[in-house]
């Protein structure tokens, strides 16, 4: 989480937000509970967005 906020240079807080309420998203991947984010997948999902 720590690396993926640095880069995207999203807050952890918002970050892990976004993981809570989309679980099951696309650019997520869970190696038992932790969670790691597929770069590529979600810049495509930020793309999308207008505001985070």
């Amino acid at each position: 989480m720590e690396e993926a906020a640095s880069y995207f240079r999203i807050g952890e807080g918002k970050l892990r937000k976004l993981v809570s309420d989309n679980p099951n998203a696309e650019y997520l991947l869970w190696n038992g509970n932790r969670v790691q984010i597929k770069r590529t997948r979600f810049e495509k999902f930020i793309d999308t967005l207008s505001a985070i």
